[in-house]
């Protein structure tokens, strides 16, 4: 908005001579937050469950509470659903629940009914007077009050804003960065879940050890690098420039899980991989990538400064395929042959194949149907 404006009154200043800023414009969508909510009785004089048509069933009968009191619902109680309209909703703020979206009670008490008359009720206990009293014949009853979750607009009104400055302290700002790229497409919004952030720390965690080994420090070779690797790099320079020039960051993000994953079980940790994988992945974790550059070049110059990996295709050029081998047109097996194959000398290694040689039975196939770079039937 700004932008634009501030473009059409240099371009009838007649300091430009331009009138909009951008050929494209991408609007983000909205991160969302998810909000908790509990019930309150509306009646605080009448607690529901000294009604007759209460379907909850007791074990025991409830305190007496001769005063007026408030009464708050776990929203998993039975009675949720038949006094829906006797209750209304009463938002709990995001810092009193935890990530299975059970209630501190204790502290909710504290900060938000400190000088008021509060009742909290589940199905078979309620908390009253600072401790949890089981209505039930329950044994070793351990209670818990649930929230009920809501996706909705990240707002204060809603106490449901995650504080960014918590997330950074616990998991660093590239975590962060890569954690809102990874949600989903940029232009649709989509709910916030703390529990997800950890995948991604995860993921900055492997990466870094393919750097760095808890004791031995720096683990980094100069060895050459083999033709499963170099495809692996290639691999993913090609998928980041594509997804980053469409603004697709959350799959980017994704390629990059997926050739970390790869490279640990290649047990790769050759500076010719890993040093351009790093410079990839500076836009996304900058002072990740950053770090790990000036233990690998001793502090001489930043990470900014070095030269973009190169895609080359031929890398990339396969020479071998997984077939999927059927016997009578049901899988039973793969073998990964080499393209340029000819086809008699695939047929004989399918039939020394141990899984085909079990469904023959040591009779002789009627034949086997070859499709060059799709799949291998074998007909008895």
């Amino acid at each position: 908005l700004y932008s634009r404006l501030w473009t059409k009154v240099l371009c009838d200043l007649g300091y430009i001579g331009f009138d909009e800023p951008y050929k494209k414009l991408v609007n983000q969508g909205m991160i969302q937050g998810v909000s908790s909510y509990m019930y309150r009785f509306q009646n605080i004089d009448t607690p529901p469950m000294e009604r007759k048509e209460n379907p909850v069933s007791l074990g025991k009968e409830w305190p007496d509470l001769t005063e007026p009191h408030q009464w708050f619902y776990s929203c998993d109680t039975e009675a949720t659903e038949i006094y829906k309209n006797a209750f209304s909703p009463v938002v709990i703020p995001i810092e009193f629940v935890n990530s299975k979206g059970e209630v501190n009670i204790e502290a909710l008490i504290n900060q938000r009914f400190k000088n008021e008359k509060a009742v909290f009720v589940t199905d078979d206990s309620m908390f009253y007077d600072g401790k949890w009293i089981s209505v039930s014949d329950k044994k070793d009853n351990v209670a818990t009050f649930r929230a009920f979750p809501i996706v909705e607009k990240m707002s204060k009104s809603k106490y449901n804003v995650v504080n960014p400055d918590d997330i950074i302290e616990r998991f660093g700002a590239d975590t962060f960065r890569m954690y809102e790229m990874f949600l989903g497409p940029i232009d649709q919004s989509k709910p916030w879940d703390t529990k997800g952030i950890e995948g991604v720390h995860r993921f900055l965690r492997k990466f870094w050890r393919l750097f760095v080994d808890e004791v031995k420090g720096l683990i980094v070779t100069n060895d050459e690098p083999t033709p499963a690797e170099l495809k692996v790099l290639h691999k993913t320079i090609r998928k980041i420039e594509d997804d980053t020039e469409r603004f697709s960051f959350n799959t980017a993000v994704s390629g990059f899980m997926i050739a970390v994953n790869e490279l640990g079980d290649l047990k790769c940790h050759k500076r010719a991989i890993l040093e351009p994988l790093l410079i990839l992945i500076t836009p996304y974790a900058p002072h990740f990538a950053e770090e790990i550059y000036q233990m690998l070049n001793a502090g001489r110059g930043s990470i900014l400064n070095a030269t973009y990996p190169v895609l080359e295709q031929k890398y990339l050029v396969e020479s071998s395929k997984e077939y999927p081998v059927s016997i009578n047109g049901k899988l039973r097996t793969t073998l990964n042959l080499s393209l340029e194959m000819p086809q008699a000398e695939a047929e004989k290694i399918v039939l020394e194949n141990d899984v085909v040689q079990k469904w023959l039975e040591g009779k002789a196939p009627k034949k086997i149907i070859y499709v060059k770079n799709k799949m291998i039937n074998v007909v008895i």
